[in-house]
């Protein structure tokens, strides 16, 4: 086991899911796998003696399922960090929301058909999260993670085997999905962040009128720790694209309703556009707003992916930066790829105010250093911060 490589624990009873996970974590150049087990409890006995960066924890399990596992690594001060697999039911995005209250860091459905596409994008997703969760832990204990050699094609080789063993036709490598984007976000000795472009304001900033944020990986609880601290007297809407799968975002707004001082909901065709109420972009749906004579409602829509997203932060952002140009604020975080990015900086050049989460914050500097790159940031700010400086400037600039 080379100590530059993140550590798996793999949680979860069924054997078949075990095994699937042991395949995508041994083709992951950068993955390990430190331990298996059937159950919390099991679990619990393992991570002294495999020292796990990362655990990979499934819900309903026979003994000690994940909430009563997660109540117990809360009690005992354990701080590794765990994604959840869950159901793509009401259900369970119900229980998931409870396992991010109880400290879980992020979340990926199971897959819900037999369809390659489908299992393809599961594998990715769980590599990026195990990469950017895991490295950010080791990195935190003083561990050097440095970037694997070889990225291209990892999961075909898994995916092939997994196929052949299941029966399941034998696919092209070229359908196969590429290396996860989490490679050159969690790796700092990949690309050094270049000096930003500068972007010249066609107006000076003016009174703030509504809040949109874009965020993606790290983002559950990046949210909780902002809307719990954000000024209950806030004046302003704020429109927020999490990226997150379609049936969890109700659950989710609902989960930050009951921490934020402010009303948060799932944003339906048609809302309202007022002040000190947040609206959470549904998933598979695009979010944007259209201001009309008498007031300014949010609209969704199926529009296909952009940035290979839906809902993107991207199309708020534009639509922001078209319907307020400069009585705006803008704030993109943690996440990885470029989502947001280009529109914070049209928002930018439009005079709107904009905030970027800072790199030490992040769970992946990905969105955020993007946008920074292309001057579309005013200010950089840990997440920490983050509240206190969107409740001062939408404050000072009302």
């Amino acid at each position: 086991m080379d100590s530059s490589d993140v550590r798996v624990l793999i949680v979860d009873d069924s054997a078949l899911m075990r095994n699937l996970i042991s395949k995508i974590i041994e083709q992951t150049p950068g993955l390990v796998i430190a331990g298996k087990a059937m159950n919390g409890e099991f679990a619990l006995e393992h991570i002294p003696g495999c020292r796990p960066d990362v655990i990979v924890l499934d819900i309903e399990m026979p003994v000690m399922n994940g909430l009563e596992f997660l109540m117990e690594k809360k009690r005992r001060g354990i701080d590794i960090p765990v994604i959840m697999l869950s159901s793509l039911t009401t259900e369970g995005a119900a229980v998931t929301m409870q396992c991010l209250e109880l400290g879980a860091s992020d979340f990926l459905t199971k897959p819900g058909g037999s369809g390659l596409s489908d299992l393809s994008s599961t594998a990715n997703h769980l590599a990026e999260l195990l990469i950017s969760y895991g490295g950010t832990y080791a990195k935190s204990k003083g561990r050097k993670i440095t970037p694997p050699k070889r990225v291209n094609g990892f999961l075909a080789s898994a995916l092939r085997k997994n196929d052949e063993e299941r029966g399941a036709p034998a696919v092209s490598h070229e359908s196969r999905p590429a290396a996860p984007a989490a490679y050159s976000s969690i790796f700092s000795t990949v690309r050094q962040t270049k000096q930003p472009v500068v972007v010249k304001p066609l107006r000076e900033p003016g009174r703030i009128e509504i809040i949109a944020i874009g965020i993606s990986t790290g983002g559950p609880n990046a949210l909780r720790e902002v809307f719990s601290k954000i000024d209950p007297s806030l004046k302003q809407p704020i429109l927020v694209v999490q990226h997150m799968p379609a049936g969890f975002t109700e659950e989710f707004a609902n989960s930050l309703n009951n921490i934020c001082p402010l009303e948060v909901k799932e944003a339906k065709d048609g809302d309202l556009v007022k002040g000190g109420r947040i609206l959470i972009a549904p998933g598979n749906y695009h979010i944007y707003v259209e201001r009309k004579s008498l007031a300014t409602v949010v609209r969704l829509s199926d529009a296909p992916q952009r940035n290979g997203h839906r809902p993107s932060a991207d199309v708020l952002f534009e639509s922001v930066a078209e319907q307020y140009q400069n009585r705006a604020l803008g704030v993109i975080m943690t996440g990885m790829g470029n989502d947001g990015a280009a529109q914070l900086a049209e928002m930018r050049r439009q005079g709107a105010h904009t905030l970027g989460q800072d790199e030490q914050s992040c769970i992946v500097y990905g969105m955020p250093k993007v946008a920074f790159e292309l001057g579309a940031v005013q200010k950089q700010v840990s997440l920490q911060d983050m509240a206190h400086e969107i409740s001062k400037l939408a404050n000072q600039y009302q």
